[in-house]
């Protein structure tokens, strides 16, 4: 009952050794191959000791490929790479999917000796397609995708992603090509969509070992329809009276929101406020202008109405400054006015000065004019000596003068 399975696993592990180093210098030694398709396979077979004998590569259909360096199948994908007693090297370019099989090594010594070398071709899976875009999604609503590829061996994975993050929950259905060699691989997701999802990128990203740590990819925004939201915006910030003024209404939505409705609580518009757009412009503000307005911005799935309370501030008052900083031409006035003053200044002791000086001077004239009429012997002397005195006060009354 046991001796099929020991048999079947004594058959495993000769091929495996067969791949192995093994103890006789003369069998030849090869190596598995995994490559893509449209790559380029490598067929490499060594040996220690040839005895005089050549090195020959065969294909899954035992056709002779290359015997020492010379080609016996004419297909010009392959190619010799190296060729020596010791060693015979090929190449198989643009790989494709019946490529894959088991390929032979031989060397004719006595008895010969072979080795195998198993090709495997990956299938490449092709750029995915995704499904479910046709029309934009409206808040709340299911968004079901689907991402197909097809060609990959063996079967590709799929994985969704909303912007960097993974969406959880795909469910896979992988079908047999008609070639029965590839697969075909679908994903589908379902997710709820909410306004903030509007734009988002939604991608279906492929996975496989033929793409090298890399990945097929297809991505698409998603369009989410939402209701409008809106706010008033008082430009400027502390509207004061007589100043004007302007109300903006910045309504968001998808659709964009396209009609406004401006409304007066309790009342109705000033008579000097202008609808302009989404705008409510106030000319010239009064105080009556104070109160609360409604905006109303609507588009195809509804509308938003937000408030703004009005509080018309009093109008600034000017005042004069007590202090004014002096000007330029009264800085001028006042340093023309010290010169003046000091001028008049050095006038004024001049003119001390030089009353002192006369005043000094007469008082010397009478002293001398008295000591002639003192020194006279007698009448007629004294006459003479006024006379002559007098001459001199004369030209003293001159130099006075």
């Amino acid at each position: 009952m046991h001796r099929p399975v020991i048999l079947l696993l004594c058959l495993s592990s000769l091929t495996g050794a067969a791949n192995l180093p093994p103890e006789d210098p003369s069998q030849p030694v090869t190596a598995d191959v995994v490559v893509p398709t449209g790559g380029t396979a490598i067929l490499k077979c060594t040996v220690q000791e040839h005895q005089e004998s050549s090195l020959q590569w065969s294909n899954t259909a035992q056709q002779t490929l290359y015997f020492g360096e010379k080609r016996a199948l004419r297909d010009n994908r392959i190619q010799l790479v190296h060729s020596s007693p010791n060693e015979l090297t090929i190449s198989i370019s643009n790989v494709v999917l019946s490529d894959e099989g088991e390929y032979t090594c031989s060397i004719f010594t006595m008895p010969v000796r072979t080795a195998k070398a198993v090709v495997t071709v990956l299938g490449v899976p092709q750029k995915p397609q995704v499904f479910g875009f046709d029309l934009p999604f409206k808040e709340n609503d299911k968004a079901r995708l689907r991402c197909t590829t097809s060609g990959s061996k063996p079967a590709a994975i799929i994985k969704w992603y909303k912007g960097p993050e993974e969406l959880e929950g795909a469910k896979t259905s992988v079908l047999e090509d008609g070639n029965g060699k590839t697969f075909t691989v679908m994903s589908f997701i379902e997710f709820t969509v909410t306004k903030d999802d509007d734009g988002a990128e939604i991608t279906c990203a492929v996975g496989h070992e033929s793409l090298h740590d890399s990945s097929k990819s297809s991505s698409h925004k998603i369009q989410v329809q939402y209701k409008p939201t809106a706010k008033i915006e008082s430009r400027p910030n502390m509207p004061r009276e007589g100043d004007k003024l302007r109300l903006q209404c910045d309504a968001y939505g998808n659709p964009v929101p396209e009609n406004y409705v401006w409304e007066r609580e309790n009342g109705e518009l000033p008579v000097l406020a202008n609808i302009e757009g989404n705008s409510l412009v106030f000319l010239t503000l009064n105080k009556s202008d104070s109160g609360t307005y409604t905006c109303t911005a609507s588009n195809a799935l509804g509308t938003f109405i937000t408030h703004y309370k009005l509080d018309v501030n009093d109008a600034p008052v000017s005042h004069t400054d007590p202090s004014p900083i002096p000007s330029t031409s009264s800085i001028d006035h006042a340093v023309i006015g010290g010169v003046v003053a000091v001028i008049a200044f050095l006038l004024f002791c001049l003119l001390i000065v030089l009353g002192r000086y006369l005043i000094r001077h007469k008082g010397t004239y009478l002293t001398h004019e008295a000591k002639g009429s003192d020194d006279a012997p007698d009448a007629d002397t004294a006459i003479i000596n006024a006379e002559g005195g007098q001459g001199g006060a004369d030209d003293k009354k001159e130099y006075f003068i």
